[in-house]
């Protein structure tokens, strides 16, 4: 079965060299023009992935972001002809998984939709109540991390994570005591045909320490190395 994509824009030129060149990577096309049929379609399709303009007739993107994270964990690329930094990090905020300014080559586009399905379906595949497969657990104090089935618990209480958060952690985790860069982060946590910038690493650090660190402002399981990267301490 092909995946899904909802393309959410109003700029009509666009959204059709959008739609073509998509098609021709044999994905599956629903289309929204603004931001309240954006939601009704999300909501009615239940997409793979989400294609979303900012700028958009009713409610922005924006908007549309934050509604839509609130009820599922489907990718969101946010697209726009703005270039402010400001508007990456207020869209990555709002739970959008990456950030793409026009103009942009199809080229680019594609590598990042298929690097973000890849990480999405990784994340999808768990393991059926029938397996007798072990359950890998890692255990940094009352931190635990159930890597199986994709649960994070702090003192045995589940904590909600969007995906890429989980992604982060699972990595950084397997790797504690390790500086690892924003390089080596982007590459293995958003594949490695990843284009974006080290930024999306900075705000979904900051993401992860809000879900597992007692005081985000003075980390301690999660510690930044000056001019390096990052270590997990655990």
């Amino acid at each position: 079965m092909s995946e899904k994509i909802l393309v959410v824009d109003d700029e009509k030129a666009l959204l059709e060299t959008l739609l073509y060149n998509l098609k021709k990577h044999n994905y599956d096309i629903v289309v929204a023009s603004d931001g309240l049929s954006a939601i009704e379609v999300a909501r009615r399709e239940k997409p793979d992935l989400i294609l979303l303009d900012i700028m958009l007739p009713g409610i922005d993107g924006f908007e549309v972001c934050k509604i839509l994270r609130k009820e599922m964990n489907t990718p969101i690329i946010m697209l726009t002809a703005r270039d402010d930094e400001i508007d990456r990090v207020v869209g990555l905020e709002l739970g959008g998984d990456d950030y793409l300014t026009k103009p942009f080559s199809m080229r680019e586009l594609i590598a990042r939709v298929k690097a973000m399905l890849r990480r999405a379906a990784l994340i999808r595949d768990e393991i059926s109540p029938g397996d007798n497969k072990p359950v890998k657990i890692l255990r940094f104090g009352n931190l635990k991390i159930v890597t199986d089935r994709h649960e994070v618990l702090i003192n045995e209480k589940p904590i909600e994570m969007k995906p890429k958060i989980y992604e982060l952690l699972l990595y950084l985790a397997s790797h504690p005591g390790i500086v690892v860069n924003r390089e080596t982060l982007l590459e293995n946590v958003w594949g490695w045909d990843y284009l974006g910038e080290s930024r999306t690493v900075d705000v979904h650090i900051r993401w992860l320490r809000e879900k597992i660190e007692l005081d985000p402002q003075n980390p301690v399981r999660l510690v930044t190395i000056r001019g390096s990267g990052y270590r997990f301490e655990g």
